[in-house]
C-alpha cells in the first residue's frame, strides 16, 4: 500500500467549505480515468435496508482535467459521466449539504461534523477495488476541532486532520467519520485498542463509567466469538485490530449502525451514565443504573456483535454490496433477530444485568410479538425480504401485515437455544462459533446454519426452521421457557391492548393504529379518528383519557364511541371485551439453578 494517499489511484478531499450552510467540500482525483469515466453516489447504506437517495444532496458537481473544463453528463438519478483523456488526472468537485442527525447519513454545523463516505464519496466505476485515499482538512473556523475514525492515518496532526488510506471503496465508505469538540476515552479488551468518543455530553456525564461497561460489553463478546466454550480467559484475536464508538448525544433519539471497526450511535442525553455528585439527590436504585442507561448499553452490546455477526458473517447476498439499488436476502432474522437476542443476554453475562432485569427485558420482547397480528401474517424470512419496503416505511397497518425480524428473530434464536440446551448436546453459542468457523468470517446461507444445527444436535432441525423461520404459527416459548426454570403468567392486558388499539393521549384520545380483530376494528374505528366521549343509557360522556371509557361505561359492554374522522362526528357501535379476554406476559423465576446455566453457562 502506498505511504501517503498522494500517491493512490483514487483520492477525496473533504473540506467543511460552509458551516452555517451546512455544506461539505469533496474533491476527488481519479489519476487513471477511464475513456468514459462513470461515477455514481450510493443510493443506501449497508445495515439501513432503505433506498434514501443520498444523491439529493449533492450539488455543483464539475469535473477538469488540468484547467481545461469537462462536461459531466447525469445519466440517471446517482450515476454521472466524464468524456476525459485517459492516463491524465481527472478532477471532481461537488458539495454535499449535510443536515442530517441519523446515524445513516451527514451533518455539519458550527458545532459538530459527521459523515458516512456513502453521503459524499462517489464510487469511481472500475476502479472499485483501488486503494482509496482521504484527506480531511481543517479550517481556521475548527481548528479546535478534532477527528474520530475507524481509517488508516497515514499523515495526521494530533487533532487527527490529515491523511488516511483504505484498501479499496467499500472499506473507505464503511468508516464513518466524527469531527468536533466531543469527549474522547480509550481502553483495551482483551488486548484491542478501543476508543470512544461522545459529542453533546452534558457537565454530569460520567465518561469513566461508560468505559468500564463498555470494555465489558467488548471482552465478553470477544470471548463468545474467540474462546473455545465463550468463557476462555485467553481468546483467540478478533479480526479488527482497534474499535471506534461514535455516539451522539441529543435531546431526542436512539438508534445504531454497524461497521467492521467501528460503530455509530445517537441517544438521549439524560440516558448517559451520570457522575455520582449528579445523582446524589436520586434514589439509589437510579444511582446504579437507570433504564435508560441500561437501553443505551444493550444498544453498544447490539452494534459490537455485528462486528461478527453481519459485517464479516454475512448474507451470501451481501458478499459484495451493490450501492445502486436494493439488495435483498431473506436471511435478516439471523443477521438482525439473533444479534437482538444476544444484545441483553450478553449484557447479563458481563455483569451489567441480573436475572430478573434480563427477564424483565426478555418479557417485553416477547409482548411486544405476541401484541402483533402481522405475526400471523409475514414469517421472519419474509419479514427480512420485505424490509426494503415495509420495515423502514412504517404506517398505521404495519402492525397487522408485519412482524419485526428482530424481535421475532431474537424469538427464534431462543427457541433454538433452549430447544438445543434441553437436549443436551450443544448451544446456540456454539452454532454461532461453528458458522464463524465454517463460511470462514464470510458469506453465509441458511443452508449452512441448518447443516451446523444438525452437525451439533446430531440431528436434523429442518422441521423447526421451516416452522418458526418461515411459518406464521406461534413459537412454543412457554413450553421451552418452563423447561429452563422460567415460568409464564398470564395477566389481563391493559384497556388499550383487550380494544386492539394504540393511541395518543397528549391532546385527548387520538387513535394511531386500529389492530386486526379487535373491538375497535369491528366497531369501525380507523387510524386518525379522534375518540372524543362515549354514549350509555345513562348519557354522553366527554373523554380525556382512554381510561375514562369505564369510568363511564360502567358495568355497561355495550356503548356508543362518538368519534370525529375528517371533522364529522360518528357514532360508533363498541362492545366491551371483559378483562379476561386478552393477556399479557409476565415471566417469573421457577428454578433458578436451571435460569442460571441458561443465562451464566459455566457459573452453576
Amino acid at each position: 500500500m502506498p505511504n501517503t494517499t498522494e500517491m493512490c489511484p483514487v483520492h477525496y478531499r473533504v473540506e467543511l467549505a460552509n458551516l452555517h450552510a451546512h455544506l461539505f467540500r469533496v474533491t476527488l482525483t481519479i489519476a487513471q480515468p477511464a475513456a468514459l469515466q462513470r461515477v455514481s453516489l450510493p443510493v443506501w447504506i449497508p445495515g439501513s435496508y432503505l433506498v434514501r437517495e443520498f444523491s439529493k444532496n449533492l450539488q455543483h458537481l464539475h469535473a477538469r482535467q488540468g484547467k481545461r473544463a469537462l462536461p459531466v453528463q447525469q445519466l440517471d438519478k446517482n450515476t454521472w459521466e466524464v468524456a476525459a483523456q485517459p492516463g491524465k488526472p481527472l478532477v471532481l468537485v461537488c458539495e454535499v449539504y449535510a443536515f442530517d442527525t441519523s446515524v445513516r447519513s451527514a451533518w455539519l454545523d458550527a458545532s459538530r461534523g459527521f459523515f458516512n463516505g456513502t453521503s459524499l464519496f462517489l464510487r469511481v466505476h472500475g476502479h472499485e477495488d483501488a486503494v482509496h485515499g482521504l484527506e480531511l482538512e481543517a479550517t481556521p473556523a475548527t481548528a479546535h476541532w478534532s477527528v474520530a475514525t475507524g481509517l488508516t492515518a497515514t499523515k495526521v496532526d494530533t487533532a487527527g486532520f490529515g491523511q488516511y488510506q483504505a484498501a479499496h471503496y467499500d472499506e473507505l465508505v464503511d468508516c464513518p467519520v466524527e469531527l468536533g469538540t466531543f469527549w474522547s476515552g480509550e481502553f483495551k479488551a482483551c488486548g484491542v485498542p478501543h476508543r470512544f468518543v461522545v459529542a453533546g455530553a452534558p457537565p454530569s456525564f460520567d465518561g469513566a463509567r461508560l468505559l468500564a461497561d463498555t470494555k465489558a460489553i467488548c471482552e465478553t463478546e470477544i470471548r463468545f466469538w474467540h474462546s473455545a466454550n465463550g468463557n476462555g480467559k485467553k481468546p483467540g484475536k478478533p479480526l479488527h485490530k482497534s474499535y471506534v464508538f461514535i455516539l451522539n448525544a441529543v435531546d431526542d433519539g436512539y438508534g445504531g449502525l454497524e461497521h467492521c471497526n467501528s460503530t455509530v450511535l445517537v441517544c438521549n442525553r439524560r440516558d448517559l451514565p451520570r457522575t455520582p455528585d449528579a445523582e446524589a439527590k436520586k434514589p439509589a436504585a437510579l444511582v446504579k443504573r437507570s433504564e435508560g442507561y441500561t437501553t443505551l448499553l444493550g444498544l453498544i452490546c447490539h452494534e459490537y456483535f455485528h462486528t461478527w455477526n453481519v459485517k464479516r458473517l454475512r448474507p451470501a447476498e451481501f458478499a459484495r454490496y451493490a450501492y445502486d439499488a436494493e439488495q435483498y436476502t431473506p436471511l435478516l432474522w439471523f443477521f438482525e433477530g439473533f444479534t437482538s437476542y444476544y444484545d441483553d443476554l450478553l449484557l447479563r453475562r458481563a455483569g451489567l444485568l441480573d436475572n430478573a432485569h434480563y427477564l424483565k427485558l426478555l418479557n417485553k420482547t416477547i409482548n411486544q410479538v405476541q401484541q402483533t397480528p402481522g405475526r400471523f401474517v409475514q414469517s421472519v424470512a419474509q419479514a427480512s425480504m420485505d424490509a426494503w419496503v415495509k420495515y423502514y416505511r412504517q404506517d398505521e397497518n404495519t402492525p397487522n401485515a408485519t412482524v419485526s425480524y428482530y424481535t421475532k428473530g431474537a424469538l427464534v434464536a431462543l427457541c433454538f437455544d433452549l430447544t438445543l440446551r434441553g437436549q443436551g448436546q450443544t448451544t446456540l453459542d456454539d452454532v454461532m462459533r461453528a458458522l464463524w468457523q465454517r463460511c470462514q468470517a464470510g458469506p453465509m446461507r441458511e443452508a449452512d446454519f441448518a447443516e451446523v444445527l444438525a452437525q451439533l444436535a446430531g440431528r436434523s432441525f429442518e422441521a423447526e426452521i421451516q416452522a418458526w423461520v418461515h411459518g406464521t404459527a406461534d413459537l412454543p416459548l412457554k413450553d421451552l421457557l418452563a423447561g429452563h426454570g422460567v415460568a409464564v403468567h398470564e395477566d389481563p392486558a391493559q384497556l388499550a391492548q383487550r380494544l386492539g388499539l394504540r393511541v395518543s393521549e397528549a391532546q385527548g384520545v387520538q387513535i394511531k393504529v386500529v389492530l386486526r380483530g379487535g373491538a375497535a376494528e369491528q366497531a369501525g374505528m380507523a387510524a386518525g379518528d379522534e375518540w372524543l366521549g362515549v354514549e350509555t343509557t345513562d348519557g354522553g360522556w366527554r373523554m380525556a383519557k382512554l381510561d375514562d371509557l369505564l369510568l363511564y361505561a360502567g358495568s355497561t359492554r355495550q356503548v356508543t364511541a362518538l368519534v370525529a374522522r375528517d371533522k364529522r362526528l360518528l357514532r360508533l357501535p363498541l362492545s366491551l371485551p371483559t378483562i379476561a379476554s386478552t393477556t399479557t406476559w409476565r415471566l417469573a423465576t421457577e428454578n433458578p439453578r436451571a435460569v442460571m446455566a441458561w443465562l451464566e453457562p459455566g457459573k452453576t
